[in-house]
């Protein structure tokens, strides 16, 4: 099977799955990949919507369950999570309709939205129209910039080498740094 197919066939679970992990950089990355033809853009936003809903859905719920355990209470210690709780405290559907889009507050700021108390009933639609219009967004400027991307690295690669590697590359790379930023977080 020709990679084109593999990625094709793969890349919007793998998307699903690193937009609940990793965020930003694989949804824009899947946004190149669109704009290459191998994933359909329409595709790109439902999943990475999906992902990122799901994702902190179960971080919602985590700190819900567990607002009480000592993995959350080390986590309520953290300045990230005590400017969260402000931030929650002030303006709470503008903070969860906001919160994926504030770089150091996409992981903590669902586990202190469920430990505030904060009712399933009004997490639950805000967070998805937030995920839906984050993954539009981020995909988006992948698929528009991806001419551009191809010039650049056209000239980076003038003999042929080609882009899924790249975009590949990237999306591996954002997975790995993700994955070991949420063990890190988890062993703090």
């Amino acid at each position: 099977m020709a990679i084109e197919a593999l990625v094709a066939r793969y890349g919007l679970p793998a998307l699903l799955v690193g937009a609940g992990i990793e965020g930003e950089a694989v949804v824009v990355a899947g946004g190149l990949l669109a704009h290459q033809g191998l994933v359909p853009l329409a595709g790109v936003m439902a999943v990475t919507a999906i992902g990122s809903f799901a994702a902190d859905q179960g971080w919602f719920a985590v700190g819900r369950r567990f607002r009480d355990s000592a993995r959350v209470q080390r986590i309520r210690r953290k300045a990230a999570f005590a400017r969260a709780l402000s931030a929650l405290d002030r303006h709470p559907i503008g903070f969860i309709f906001a919160f994926r889009f504030v770089y150091g507050l996409r992981t903590v700021s669902p586990i202190a939205i469920g430990s505030a108390g904060v009712s399933p009933k009004l997490f639950l639609p805000v967070n998805a129209v937030a995920a839906v219009i984050w993954a539009v967004l981020f995909s988006s400027v992948g698929y528009w910039f991806g001419n551009a991307f191809e010039r650049f690295m056209g000239r980076l690669h003038p003999h042929g080498a080609r882009l899924w590697w790249i975009v590949a590359g990237l999306v591996v790379a954002g997975l790995i740094v993700g994955a070991v930023h949420w063990w890190r977080k988890g062993r703090t």
